[in-house]
């Protein structure tokens, strides 16, 4: 044993003797080329080529290698022995990797490709106007020659897009708002998030099925339909009109929406908003894949129908809609007093002209409570193409109630008391809140809760027999008042203006008593 050593040792020690006696003998520029030579008659007998994507291109981060990750953590969750786990900011899922040095075949259309995760300890660094990672991490692609303009022009592609999606549905949705007076944050966004945590999906959503499932169909046409807008020279965008009484679930459609198709909402608060150019500006900085809402937009600015107003409406439109001068439909806003000066023809072309299309994949949304107030020229196909009526509370959209609050199917309900629901739903015209908010109050007796639901849609529904229908018009009414009074406190010039006219139209009748 030991003369086997021996001789192992006296071979090594020989072959470094050679070794080094080449390095002496044999020029470095001779050995590279060398070497060069024995790898292009290498390659010319070889039927693969190789790819590197390094995780740093200089002194930048790789997109490419990021998304690379991303995607084979798809395929690696599934097939892999031996994996690395992730979790990125802001997002709510965990990712797989592939560990170090360790392989993973793909096929992409019948083609078969070999990806390897190569990593090297990085060798002393020299000056760098940021500090680089100890290791050098890179995948490295195999295809075979004859494949190469497939992979190149499709394969790749094909990653970043399937990567996006990944990081879209993985990270948190964001909820955002422009900022008060048209101000910039830290990094000269006029946007400001949080993350959006509502848990309204269509599953839960209060409304008739079969709306509901139009609906559906009509946002995955749209999430979808990329090739088919750009065939017919539309902008990728889609607009959609919720309006109704309040309560109804206006809302929760748009968090709905959000939820199903993954994207983030961008809530725009016209009051605060000045001018045409400003609001051209928040569009271009919202992202694709985005959900832009305003909501009581009769309420936030004067859309009024122009056929109805009067001969001096004039297209421009006011900062409040409580405003007297907005009420009047002049539309003229000092420029001293800070007011705004957005026109209706500003808004049509947010919605509809050049500067909507410069993001894609975007959905507007607007709300109202009457939708006669708004000008036809903002309800046009192209502007807002789906008309959604959100009504009061229809039996199917109370059983779905009933089941998402009690959890009670449709065939655990007495039969007796199901069909005096049935009976009573749609005479009483009850709003999904205020059905809601009966099974809330009652949800741990599930028998008291149906059977107090019952009995106040029978009062209500008696209570409008009586009064020939003027009930929902009269709270209809009085939810207005409230909301045209909240909006006008919100700013303190507009609620002094609002105290000032209470005040005034107490003196009025104090004075008529005496």
């Amino acid at each position: 044993m030991k003369e086997y050593w021996g001789s192992l040792a006296s071979i090594l020690g020989v072959l470094a003797f050679c070794q080094s006696l080449l390095q002496v003998l044999i020029p470095p520029e001779l050995r590279f080329a060398t070497l060069k030579l024995f790898n292009r008659i290498f390659n010319m007998f070889t039927s693969y080529c190789y790819f590197d994507i390094t995780e740093i291109d200089g002194v930048n981060t790789n997109e490419l290698y990021n998304a690379v990750q991303l995607y084979l953590s798809s395929c690696v969750s599934i097939s892999g022995s031996r994996l690395s786990l992730t979790r990125a900011l802001n997002s709510s899922a965990i990712t797989f990797g592939l560990t170090n040095n360790d392989t993973l075949f793909d096929t992409f259309n019948g083609v078969t490709v070999l990806w390897e995760h190569i990593v090297t300890q990085r060798q002393a660094q020299t000056f760098s106007w940021r500090p680089l990672p100890d290791e050098k991490r890179g995948f490295t692609l195999r295809i075979k020659k004859k494949d190469k303009s497939l992979i190149l022009d499709s394969y790749l592609d094909y990653i970043m897009e399937k990567a996006n999606d990944m990081r879209r549905k993985n990270q948190d949705r964001l909820l955002y708002t422009n900022s008060r007076g048209g101000s910039l944050d830290s990094r000269g966004h006029p946007w400001e998030s949080v993350p959006f945590k509502h848990p309204s999906t269509f599953e839960t959503l209060a409304m008739d099925p079969v709306k509901k499932a139009e609906i559906m169909e009509d946002l995955k046409d749209f999430a979808s339909g990329q090739s088919f807008y750009q065939k017919t020279g539309r902008a990728w965008k889609r607009g959609y009109l919720l309006y109704g009484p309040p309560g109804t679930g206006k809302s929760s459609m748009i968090a709905a929406m959000a939820n199903h198709l993954g994207y983030d909402i961008y809530d725009l608060e016209l009051t605060e908003v000045h001018n045409n150019s400003e609001l051209r500006k928040l569009l271009m900085k919202t992202s694709s894949k985005s959900i832009i809402v305003i909501e009581d937009i009769d309420c936030s600015i004067n859309l009024s129908n122009r056929k109805k107003g009067s001969p001096n409406n004039s297209s421009s439109i006011g900062r409040s809609y409580c405003d007297p001068e907005m009420r009047s439909g002049t539309g003229v806003s000092s420029g001293d007093e800070g007011g705004n000066s957005i026109t209706l023809s500003g808004l049509l072309n947010f919605t509809d002209g050049l500067w909507s299309c410069c993001g894609s994949e975007r959905i507007f949304v607007f709300t109202t409570n009457h939708i006669d107030k708004l000008d036809p020229a903002l309800l046009r196909s192209g502007r807002m193409d789906m008309h959604v009526f959100m009504s009061y509370c229809s039996f199917p959209a109370l059983k779905i109630l009933l089941k998402n609050y009690l959890g009670s199917a449709e065939s655990e309900l007495d039969e007796g008391v199901l069909k005096g629901l049935e009976e009573v739903v749609d005479k009483a015209e009850m709003t999904p809140a205020d059905v809601s908010e009966l099974l809330i109050k009652n949800r741990r007796s599930k028998d008291k809760a149906v059977l107090e639901l019952l009995e106040a849609l029978k009062s209500k529904a008696e209570m409008k027999l009586k009064s020939g229908g003027c009930v929902g018009e009269k709270n209809l009414n009085n939810v207005e008042e409230e909301e045209q009074e909240k909006r006008a406190l919100e700013s303190p010039k507009e609620g002094c203006d609002f105290e000032d006219s209470v005040k005034k139209e107490e003196g009025d009748e104090e004075k008529k008593i005496k």
